[in-house]
């Protein structure tokens, strides 16, 4: 190619009317006994692809019998059970609209979203903060006789989920229910998924890589998927892994190393491992193989659509690259709105056409014009290679999750004794990084003080780790804090 575009053809169109609750329970009823999803490392708890759709369709119905109206939003203060899926398919099946938060957030955090989104319904369980907002709540998923599930417009609002924003507060970002026929793109663009494949995601239900990863995409192909229970340390994952006949594994970057710090079990079922959420090093990648003879597979992309650039078992990622676009994507990478040459750094676009592309932001729709620029700094090669450089923001990675270093920075506003703040992610060894909050103040403040604040103000983690005291902050000649100048001039402790 003359310039860095990738377009070697769109995907097939979504069909319509559709449904994406429908679309992903497909193959529920000629599937029935099969598996759709195994809870391992605690009390074994196997759900049916039969019980799965009885469940979510009597909860569809138990939904709309609460007087919800199609297009009314349902904000979740669930914590981490089969209950967050089941909800999350249900509303989108009676034409909801599931806002599916983290339950880490604070009462202010669920508060700020709540007031940005005005839900109709809350569904809340025990141990989980709720919004200061008058809504009624629902301590338990009502279920009635199944409904058939409401089609319409595939370009039709499904779900809202939230992603950190560069203002410094968390950005509303709207899907579509074509969102989830785009994903198919990734089925052998990244995972090598098949119907026989037994999908062991690391991640939390209410997580939204292991919503899409490790159980929307399974459950659309009529795969089956494994969860570990709440609780169970990344140490015990390969264990299970093994023990369960783990095909696929998906998990961040921190999970693996975590895992690798002891032998692993034999693994003989296990093809291969996928990675998202922040980039994988090298050296886990290498020592993942020694260990078990098998790849992990990266993929880069955001909250406003998903993964569209990875490797897979078909065709692996160049070394040093994050791999290929999908096929059906059309990718390019820009400076000042035009296509650069191969092997220019640019920014990462997005044709406006994805069908995984999100609808906008809350209250914005997307900008005119063919492209959505990200603010990830690439090269692409002639052959279409991908090189992820960094971004061109401050957004700091912790475990997976993008955190703007304003909303961390925010949450310590007016705090007694401090005079400024920054926050941004710090390399304490090799390949592991954290959030830390530089500040100012007249005399070092009591850590526990910080760390209490932010345990009131701040999902766990968007906390920072480390608070470092400094007489002075960087700050550029219009005033501007100069974060990347705390992160290379920032030296770890000993230990």
């Amino acid at each position: 190619m003359q310039n860095s575009v990738f377009d070697h053809g769109a995907p097939p169109p979504c069909p319509a009317p559709f449904n994406m609750a429908a679309y992903v329970l497909s193959h529920a009823t000629a599937l029935g006994d099969k598996p759709a999803l195994e809870v391992v490392g605690g009390v074994r708890d196997v759900l049916t692809y039969r019980a799965l759709y009885d469940r979510v369709t009597e909860v569809a119905s138990g939904l709309r019998a609460q007087g919800l109206n199609e297009g009314d939003r349902v904000l979740f203060r669930l914590g981490n059970t089969p209950d967050f899926p089941v909800a999350y398919l249900g509303c989108i099946w009676a034409g909801l609209v599931p806002i599916p938060a983290s339950s880490q957030l604070t009462v202010p955090e669920a508060t700020d979203i709540a007031q940005q989104t005005d839900p109709a319904l809350i569904l809340h369980q025990d141990g989980v903060s709720l919004p200061d907002h008058p809504a009624p709540v629902l301590d338990a998923l009502p279920t009635a006789d199944p409904i058939p599930p409401v089609m319409g417009d595939p370009n039709r609002l499904a779900y809202i989920i939230f992603t950190s924003g560069t203002s410094g507060r968390p950005n509303g970002v709207r899907h579509a229910h074509r969102a989830i026929w785009a994903r198919r793109m990734m089925w052998q663009g990244w995972y090598g998924l098949t119907p026989d494949d037994r999908m062991m995601h690391a991640g939390a239900f209410n997580w939204t890589y292991t919503l899409g990863t490790g159980l929307m995409d399974p459950w659309s192909i009529g795969a089956t998927t494994l969860i570990p229970a709440l609780g169970v340390p990344s140490s015990a994952l390969g264990a299970l892994a093994s023990e369960h006949d783990a095909t696929i594994f998906a998990a961040a970057p921190g999970v693996y190393r975590q895992m690798l710090k002891s032998p692993l079990p034999p693994l003989p079922h296990l093809r291969h491992g996928l990675s998202a959420g922040e980039s994988l090093p090298n050296a886990l990648r290498t020592q993942w193989h020694t260990q078990t003879g098998t790849d992990i597979h990266e993929a880069l992309g955001m909250s406003e659509c998903s993964t569209f650039i990875s490797g897979a078992p078909a065709m692996p990622a160049k070394a040093g690259t994050s791999g290929k676009p999908q096929q059906g994507r059309r990718i390019a990478v820009l400076e000042d709105g035009k296509p650069v040459p191969p092997d220019t750094p640019g920014l990462l676009a997005i044709h406006r056409d994805d069908p995984g592309l999100m609808l906008g932001y809350l209250g914005a729709d997307l900008p005119d014009g063919d492209w959505f620029t990200t603010a990830d700094t690439v090269t692409m090669s002639a052959e279409g290679d991908v090189t992820y450089m960094g971004r061109n923001d401050d957004m700091m990675n912790a475990g997976g999750y993008r955190v703007s270093p304003l909303e961390v920075e925010s949450a310590f506003a007016g705090f007694q004794g401090m005079t400024d703040c920054a926050a941004t992610a710090v390399e304490i060894k090799a390949d592991t990084e954290i959030i830390a909050l530089f500040y100012t103040a007249k005399a070092p403040l009591p850590e526990d003080d910080l760390r209490t604040h932010a345990q009131t103000l701040l999902a766990r983690y968007k906390q920072p780790r480390l608070y470092i005291h400094r007489d002075t902050l960087p700050k550029g000649g219009n005033g501007k804090l100069n974060r990347r100048l705390l992160r290379d001039t920032f030296e770890a402790p000993d230990g």
